[in-house]
């Protein structure tokens, strides 16, 4: 039956079940319920049915626009919202995210200079982040990887890794953090490093070092960091690690073939030339290497 008819039966209360059951079952059946509700309290009497529907059809037409005509009422103001949340977007975007991020790769090492013109050496495959425009506010830098830094006197800030943080002030230090590996060297001044419960307050020459969780400190006579002349040196480390460092210097891919990776290795490296570099690592440790063709090579131990 037409909807029309079945309300006007409806507020004439001449509806049988089946169309009372069909009305309930429609969408807005509370909402014509409430009109109809309403409606009904301008019967003067049981001949004004005609009247009461048409009172009660202009109401439902009146209701059924409001909304429209609110939302037509508010497209031009939705408009300009939206355009002025992509116009902040933009200007947040552009002018208030401040963070400047260094990335090396593989191979590449790279210095740049700080708000305070302190330097910061990076080591391959390794960034950092810091705020340029706030950087007096916040003076905090996040490293991974390995940097060596020139602090200018009188300058504090923090030096942030997953494995600890280091404090300095006016001051050269290194700082490495990769896997399983955490390293402050300090070669000028004095620096804090906090990492979990373990906090020491490092001099010229100490040397900070947690490995695998084990904690190790000693003395340096180095003035620098020899990475920063193209040479890595290590000091009783797992020779895995060595070969690591030389997959970071060369972009390669080193493998191990029936060997112990754990033998512990003192001695490094040069950046120049990956044959001699392999040669001066391979020697001491009476092991072999094969260079493939992929740009990778194998390492195993020699033949008695």
């Amino acid at each position: 039956m037409d909807k029309d008819n079945l309300l006007q039966k409806w507020l004439n209360n001449d509806l049988t079940d089946a169309e009372a059951a069909e009305l309930k079952a429609q969408d807005d059946y509370e909402f014509n319920k409430k009109i109809i509700e309403s409606a009904t309290q301008f019967k003067a009497s049981e001949v004004n049915t005609v009247a009461d529907f048409n009172t009660f059809k202009e109401r439902y037409q009146q209701q059924q626009q409001k909304p429209a005509k609110k939302v037509r009422a508010l497209y031009p103001i939705l408009r300009v919202a939206a355009i002025l949340v992509f116009a902040f977007g933009i200007y947040f975007t552009l002018f208030l995210n401040t963070t400047s991020t260094i990335i090396t790769l593989a191979g590449e090492k790279t210095t740049i200079e700080l708000p305070d013109a302190s330097e910061v050496s990076l080591n391959a495959l390794s960034s950092i982040a810091y705020t340029k425009k706030d950087w007096d506010s916040n003076r905090t830098i996040e490293l991974s990887g390995e940097a060596f830094f020139k602090v200018a006197k009188g300058k504090k800030f923090d030096v942030v890794t997953e494995d600890g943080t280091v404090t300095v002030l006016g001051t050269q230090f290194n700082v490495k953090q990769r896997a399983n590996y955490f390293e402050v060297v300090c070669y000028e001044g004095i620096v804090k490093v906090v990492s979990d419960t373990i906090v020491r307050q490092l001099t010229v020459g100490d040397s900070y070092r947690i490995y695998d969780g084990k904690f190790t400190e000693k003395k340096i006579a180095a003035k620098a960091p020899s990475w920063t002349q193209n040479y890595s040196s290590f000091t009783a480390v797992p020779i895995k690690e060595v070969f690591v460092e030389l997959e970071r210097q060369f972009d390669i891919k080193v493998s191990f073939k029936n060997t112990n990776e754990n033998r512990l290795f003192t001695g490094g490296f040069s950046h120049e030339n990956l044959q001699n570099a392999l040669m001066t690592i391979a020697e001491p440790m009476n092991l072999q290497y094969e260079l493939q063709a992929t740009n990778s090579v194998i390492i195993y131990d020699k033949q008695p």
